[in-house]
Formats: structure tokens, C-alpha cells, sequence
């Protein structure tokens, strides 16, 4: 669990609520079913039209990273990579065979199997950076989608508030319904700022962070599975590796 996004939207909501509270509006002030759905579902509308669905359920599949990022241990899978070199070097790359079915990553998996197979190092390089490659570009396209729903929902907010102040307009002859009438037309642009700037854009930057991280990592790893099919010397490849740590 990642503690500092859990407590970030504690905080996040902490802030609305309470800054509500204090300014006199109340928690009423912040509830207003018209503007849930203007907001709201006009920013799943325009995602919707705006995102291929492979992209889309990419992005539903990450979005738990927020709070539950993949696990990365450098340190860990430099002395696994250590280890392997070990072995190669000792029993020869075919030692390395009943490593494969162990791994739990998919990457590392089939990286490990072109070393076990003999694969040059420069195809096994080749074939892993354009997977890394293109994992990266979906993951990061996923991303975006969060990136794009903070960008719509502030406007979607003043649309709301717009239409709310038409509402207004209506009741001018009634003095006594304007007043609540104006609250709550603004009442969708706090949903529409706020969602963005306290949910869907630090959502989108820490998923890209996130996804440079593994790519890092992935780097590292195509790295290691290298030196180990050029046989390179233990202590020489974990030098080298350590240089990702940081």
C-alpha cells in the first residue's frame, strides 16, 4: 500500500470538506445531484469518446498503482541477476534452464529464456527494448487518460455552472430561490476543479512515474541478461548494475 496517495486524498478530502465547513457553506453546499451528473458523467462521456478501448482498460487495470504500486526491489533483482551469472559461469547457460519457469514477471521470463537458448546478445537486447518499448507506450497511453479527465472536468464544471446560473435567470422574479440557486451553479465547478486537481491529475502523474520506474528497472534487467549471455564476470556485471540503484 502506497501510504503517501492514501493519505493524500484523506488530506484532499479533509481540505474540501473542512474548507467548506469553515466558509460557511456546510456540507449541503457541497452535495448537488445536477452537477454529480454534468461533471461527472460528462467527463466518462468525453473519455469514452476520446480513448480507444484496448487504452481504456489499460488504464482501469493501473489505476489501482496509485495505491498499490508493482512491487520493485533493484537491489534484489541485481542479486538475482548475480546469482544467474554465477551459474552460467559455472554450469553454462543451460544451468540457467530451471530459472525460467520460476520467474513470475513475464519480461524477465522470456529475457531468461533467450539467454538459455543462445539467442546473441544483440537480438536478445533488440526483441526485449521493443517490448519494453512498446509496454511502456501503452501504459503510458493509459495514463494519459487520467491526464485527459482533469483536463475536461474543469470545463464541464463552468458548464455546469453555467447552466445552473440559466436556472438562475428563470427565478429572477423570486429573490428568495437566487441565492441558492447561484450556490449551487458553483457548486460544479468546485466538482470540476477539484476532481482535477485533487484526484485525476496527481493520479495520471504518479502513474507516469510509476511507469518510468519499471521502465528503468526493465533497462537494468535487459542489462544483466546481457552481460550474463556474454559471460562477463560476477562482480563486473553487478558493478555496472548498481549504477540503476538509487
Amino acid at each position: 500500500m502506497d501510504r503517501l496517495s492514501l493519505i493524500g486524498i484523506v488530506l484532499a478530502l479533509v481540505a474540501l470538506v473542512g474548507g467548506s465547513i469553515l466558509k460557511g457553506a456546510g456540507l449541503s453546499g457541497l452535495w448537488s445531484p445536477a452537477a454529480f451528473v454534468i461533471v461527472i458523467l460528462g467527463t466518462i462521456a468525453a473519455i469514452l469518446v476520446q480513448t480507444p478501448m484496448a487504452t481504456f482498460k489499460r488504464a482501469l487495470a493501473i489505476v489501482r498503482w496509485v495505491f498499490r504500486p508493482p512491487v520493485q526491489d533493484r537491489p534484489a533483482m541485481i542479486a538475482r541477476l548475480v546469482e544467474w551469472s554465477t551459474v552460467a559461469r559455472r554450469q553454462g547457460l543451460l544451468g540457467l534452464e530451471a530459472e525460467v519457469q520460476a520467474q513470475d514477471d513475464p519480461f524477465v521470463r522470456k529475457g531468461l529464456q533467450m539467454v538459455v537458448d543462445g539467442v546473441e546478445p544483440d537480438n536478445i537486447r533488440s526483441m526485449l527494448e521493443i517490448e519494453l518499448h512498446g509496454q511502456s507506450q501503452r501504459d503510458l497511453a493509459a495514463a494519459k487518460v487520467f491526464e485527459g479527465a482533469g483536463i475536461y472536468s474543469p470545463t464541464l464544471g463552468i458548464i455546469g455552472a453555467v447552466l445552473g446560473l440559466m436556472a438562475v435567470m428563470k427565478n429572477l422574479a423570486d429573490p428568495s430561490k437566487l441565492g441558492h440557486g447561484i450556490a449551487a451553479a458553483f457548486t460544479a465547478t468546485i466538482y470540476g476543479i477539484g476532481l482535477a486537481n485533487l484526484a485525476l491529475l496527481p493520479m495520471a502523474a504518479k502513474l507516469k512515474g510509476l511507469i518510468n520506474q519499471q521502465a528503468d528497472e526493465r533497462e537494468m534487467i535487459i542489462e544483466g541478461l546481457i552481460a550474463i549471455a556474454q559471460g562477463e564476470n560476477p562482480r563486473n556485471i553487478e558493478a555496472r548494475l548498481n549504477g540503476f540503484v538509487v
